[in-house]
C-alpha cells in the first residue's frame, strides 16, 4: 500500500480530492517554486485537520520540471519508508481512481513497475497531450510521445502517476546524463540545469517497451484546467460526479429555499433568498450572500461575494468578497468541449487571438465592486478594482 503520496501547488502537482481514501496512505506533499504565504498555510492547515493526514509544502529552488522535483526531494519522499506513492499533476480534474491504480498493478507487471493513467480523446485532440501506445493484452506502454507532430495513438496521458522508489534511479540517470552533456559547455550553471528534468519527454519515453510501464485507462471524466475559465467545466464536472457519489452535498429544492435547476452546491454559511434562481453547474461558498430575484447560472461565487437584488451571473467566476449591484448582468462566453464528441477535450484557449482579447469566461478578482444596472461581458477585472459604467471583452487593470 502507499505510504506517501507527492503532489504540487502551481501548475504541477496535487493531491487529489479522495486521497485519503487511499488505504495506507500516509503523507501528503506539495510541491512548487512558488514562495510560501499565509493563505498557503492556513489551507495546509486546514486540509491537515479535515483529512487528518499530514500535509507539508516542498518549495523548489527553481522551476526543476516534473520530474526534477520530485528527484529533489527523494529523500523527503522516501524518508517514511514509502513502498509507493502517487505523483498528481495540479492542472487537472479527475474522479483520481488511486485505487483503481493500486489494484491494476497488482494484476500487472511486478512490485517495482510504474503505472500512468490514461484516457481516450479524438485523434485531433490527441496532438496536444502526451500519447501512449500499448499492449492490448497486457496494456504496457511500448510507445510514449509527448505531444506528436503527427497521430500517434488517442490514449492519453493524464498527468496521474503510481511510482515506485525504483523510478528514482531511472530519472537518476537522466539526471548523470544531463550533468555530462553540460560538462564542456562554458558559463553554464549545471547543478541547476542537470536538474531541470521532464518525466514525460525524458523519462516515460525511455521507459517505453522496457516491461516496466504500464497505462490504466480510466472511463471516468477527466480534463485539465489550463486557465482560470475552465475551472467552470471542471466545477461543472465535479458536481456531476457529486450528483452520483455524494447527492447529500448538492442543494434541493425545499419550502422557502431558493429555486435549484440542476446540480448546485452551496455552502451552508451562505444566506440565499427564496426568490433567487440557482443552477445548473453552480458553486456558493462561504458566507456568500445572494438577493431576491438573482438568477445565477454556470458560474462559481467564491466566499464572501455579495449579489445584490435581480442581478443576473452567468459563466462567471465571481471572487472572494467582491459585490455585484442591483440589476447588473455579469456574463461570459463558455469554452466547452464538444458536446457531441464523447471524447472531446476542452482547448487551451489563448487570451488573445487576432490581437483581441478571446471571449471566455468573465472573472472578478477578489474584492471587486460592480456597480448597479451596468453589464460585463467577457472581461477579466483584476483584484481591488471598483467599476463604473459597463464593460466589453477587456481586461481591467
Amino acid at each position: 500500500a502507499p505510504a506517501s503520496l507527492p503532489g504540487g501547488v502551481g501548475p504541477r502537482r496535487c493531491p487529489a480530492p479522495c486521497a485519503p481514501q487511499v488505504p495506507g496512505m500516509k503523507e501528503i506533499l506539495l510541491m512548487g517554486f512558488y514562495q510560501p504565504h499565509e493563505a498557503l498555510s492556513r489551507f495546509l492547515v486546514a486540509a491537515q485537520q479535515e483529512f487528518k493526514i499530514p500535509i507539508r509544502y516542498l518549495q523548489e529552488y527553481a522551476a526543476l520540471g516534473t520530474g526534477g522535483g520530485i528527484y529533489h526531494f527523494r529523500d523527503q519522499i522516501l524518508s517514511g519508508g514509502a513502498e509507493a506513492f502517487f505523483v498528481l499533476n495540479a492542472d487537472v480534474c479527475s474522479e483520481f481512481p488511486l485505487q483503481e491504480m493500486l489494484d491494476f498493478r497488482q494484476q500487472h507487471g511486478d512490485a517495482h513497475s510504474f503505472v500512468i493513467l490514461g484516457t481516450t480523446a479524438n485523434r485531433t485532440q490527441a496532438l496536444n497531450y502526451g500519447c501512449i501506445v500499448a499492449n492490448a493484452d497486457t496494456q504496457e506502454v511500448q510507445h510514449y510521445v509527448e505531444k506528436p507532430s503527427t497521430f500517434v495513438s488517442e490514449v492519453i496521458n493524464c498527468g496521474i502517476y503510481l511510482f515506485t522508489p525504483a523510478i528514482f534511479q531511472h530519472i537518476g540517470e537522466v539526471f548523470q546524463r544531463n550533468q555530462q552533456e553540460l560538462v564542456l559547455e562554458e558559463n553554464s550553471n549545471g547543478w541547476q540545469r542537470a536538474e531541470v528534468i521532464r518525466l514525460e519527454q525524458d523519462v516515460f519515453t525511455a521507459l517505453a517497451g522496457s516491461g516496466k510501464l504500464y497505462v490504466y485507462k480510466t472511463d471516468g471524466f477527466w480534463s485539465q484546467i489550463k486557465s482560470a475559465g475552465s475551472a467552470i467545466y471542471a466545477s461543472r464536472l465535479y458536481l456531476n460526479q457529486y450528483s452520483q457519489t455524494h447527492p447529500e452535498r448538492l442543494a434541493q429544492n425545499k419550502p422557502g429555499g431558493p429555486i435549484i435547476r440542476g446540480n448546485v452546491y452551496i455552502h451552508p454559511t451562505a444566506s440565499i433568498d427564496s426568490t433567487a434562481v440557482l443552477g445548473p453547474n453552480v458553486s456558493i461558498g462561504e458566507g456568500v450572500t445572494v438577493g431576491a430575484g438573482v438568477r445565477v447560472r454556470e458560474s462559481i461565487v467564491l466566499h464572501g461575494a455579495s449579489l445584490h437584488d435581480h442581478t443576473c451571473v452567468l459563466n462567471t467566476i465571481v471572487g472572494w468578497d467582491s459585490t455585484i449591484g442591483r440589476w447588473a448582468r455579469v456574463e461570459g462566453t463558455p469554452s466547452d468541449p464538444n458536446p457531441n464528441d464523447p471524447y472531446a477535450k476542452i482547448d487551451s484557449e489563448t487570451l488573445f487571438r487576432d490581437g483581441r482579447l478571446t471571449p471566455s469566461i468573465t472573472i472578478l478578482g477578489c474584492s471587486v465592486t460592480i456597480p448597479a444596472e451596468v453589464v460585463i461581458l467577457n472581461s477579466i477585472v483584476l483584484p481591488h478594482k471598483e467599476l463604473s459604467r459597463s464593460y466589453k471583452n477587456q481586461i481591467i487593470l
